[in-house]
C-alpha cells in the first residue's frame, strides 16, 4: 500500500479481505464491517468483524498510532472504521527466553551462578578467583585465552549494576535480530578487543619505566566491555532517530564517568568498546539486507 506523508496509508479494500496497513506489524485490527475474523500469523494483524455492513472498494487509510481511528467509504456508503490498537505488543520480549535468545539466556544464568557465589561464598575463595580470572598484564602473557574468556564470567557491581541491566535487555535484543552466534561474536569482539587495547599500553609503560611493576597485576575482569560493544551495535539496527539517542544516551554517560577520572583505563575502554560496536554496522546491515533478499 502506498504512504502518504505523516505515517498515513491508504489504499483499496478488496471484497471480503482484511484490510492490512502497511507499517502495522503485532497489532489488532478492528474493522466495522463484514468482514469475517482473522487471526494473521508472521507479524501481521486481526481483522474482526463487529457490525453486518458490506464492504467492497472502499478506500481505508489514517495514522497508523496505537488507539488511532482511521476511515473509508464501503460499497453502500456506509462508513467503515479501522482502529489499531496495542494489544500485540509483547513486553516480555525484552528478557531473554532458552528458545528465542539460547545465547543470552545461558550467558544470563552463568553470570547469575557466578553473582551469588561472589554474594555468599568466602570472601577470599571469591578473591582468588577474581584474581586469577584477571585480564592484567601478566596473565594475558601468560595464559591469554582463559583470562580472557573466565574475565567475561563475572559482573563488576553485582547483577544489580547498570551493566548487569544492560547486559540483559541490550543482549536480547541485539540476538533477536541478528541471532546468537553473531550476538557472541559482537560481544567477544568488544570485550577482547577493548581489554588488549587498555592493557597492551600498561605493559609498554611498565617496560618503559613510566609505570610501577605492580601495574602488570591490576584487577581487571567484567562484562562491560562486551556491553558496550553490543550497544553500538543494537544501535545501527534502529530506526534513525532511536539510534541517534541511544548512542548520545549511553556515549554522554560514558563520558561523564572519564571525566570523573576515578576509573580512567576502564572509561577508555568502554568508550573504545562502543566505537567497535559501531564498526560492525556494514556487516550487520548487509547481512540483514542478504536475510531479506
Amino acid at each position: 500500500m502506498p504512504r502518504q506523508a505523516g505515517r498515513r496509508v491508504a489504499g483499496v479494500v478488496p471484497e471480503g479481505a482484511v484490510p492490512r496497513p502497511e507499517g502495522v506489524v503485532g497489532e489488532t485490527l478492528v474493522v466495522e464491517g463484514s468482514f469475517a475474523g482473522e487471526a494473521a500469523r508472521g507479524g501481521s494483524v486481526v481483522g474482526e468483524a463487529t457490525r453486518g455492513e458490506p464492504v467492497a472498494g472502499g478506500v481505508v487509510g489514517g495514522a497508523l498510532g496505537g488507539g488511532a481511528v482511521v476511515g473509508g467509504v464501503g460499497a453502500s456508503g456506509a462508513r467503515v472504521r479501522v482502529r489499531t490498537g496495542l494489544r500485540g505488543l509483547r513486553p516480555w520480549r525484552l528478557l531473554p527466553s532458552p528458545t528465542g535468545t539460547p545465547f543470552t539466556f545461558g550467558y544470563a544464568l552463568v553470570l547469575l551462578v557466578t553473582s551469588l557465589l561472589t554474594e555468599y561464598a568466602d570472601p577470599s575463595l571469591i578473591s582468588s578467583l577474581h584474581q586469577g580470572s584477571s585480564t592484567d598484564v601478566a596473565h594475558l602473557a601468560d595464559r591469554p585465552a582463559f583470562v580472557l574468556v573466565a574475565s567475561a564470567l563475572w559482573i563488576a557491581g553485582g547483577i544489580t549494576s547498570p551493566y548487569a541491566i544492560g547486559f540483559l535487555l541490550v543482549l536480547t535484543a541485539l540476538e533477536r535480530r541478528i541471532g546468537g552466534l553473531r550476538t557472541a561474536g559482537v560481544f567477544l569482539l568488544g570485550h577482547i578487543v577493548a581489554t588488549l587495547a587498555t592493557e597492551v599500553p600498561v605493559g609498554l609503560s611498565v617496560l618503559a619505566g613510566h609505570l610501577p611493576g605492580s601495574s602488570l597485576h591490576r584487577l581487571d575482569y567484567g562484562i562491560s566491555f562486551g556491553v558496550a560493544a553490543s550497544v553500538g551495535a543494537l544501535a545501527g539496527l534502529l530506526t534513525p532517530w532511536l539510534r541517534w539517542a541511544v548512542l548520545a544516551a549511553f556515549g554522554w554517560m560514558l563520558v561523564t564517568d572519564l571525566v570523573a577520572f576515578t576509573d580512567p583505563m576502564t572509561n577508555w575502554g568502554h568508550l573504545l568498546a562502543l566505537v567497535v560496536g559501531v564498526g560492525t554496522w556494514p556487516l550487520l546491515r548487509r547481512r540483514g539486507r542478504s536475510a531479506t533478499a
